[in-house]
């Protein structure tokens, strides 16, 4: 069955970008998948990192004692009137 094959017409070697995507995608080679992983960690992990850099999540007692500060300031300086 020679003539299932297709000539190497201009260097296209492995088929085209669509085939090669195709068999990336869906071997299921170890190395495949350990560079998709990398990929999603690289595309979801730098805009996270610069996101949360240089902010300190607060916790649940900092935001109470906030709240509670901006409230004694705000009736503090309501009963000065």
């Amino acid at each position: 069955m020679s003539g299932d094959t297709k000539p190497n017409n201009g260097g296209n070697v492995g088929g085209g970008f669509r085939a090669r995507m195709d068999h990336y995608l869906y071997s299921g080679d170890k190395k495949h998948v350990m560079v998709g992983l990398a990929l999603i960690t690289v595309v979801f992990g730098v805009p996270w990192y610069y996101m949360s850099r240089g902010t300190k999540q607060m916790s649940h007692q900092d935001y109470l004692e906030k709240a509670d500060k901006a409230r004694s300031q705000r009736l503090s300086s309501g009963s000065a009137k």
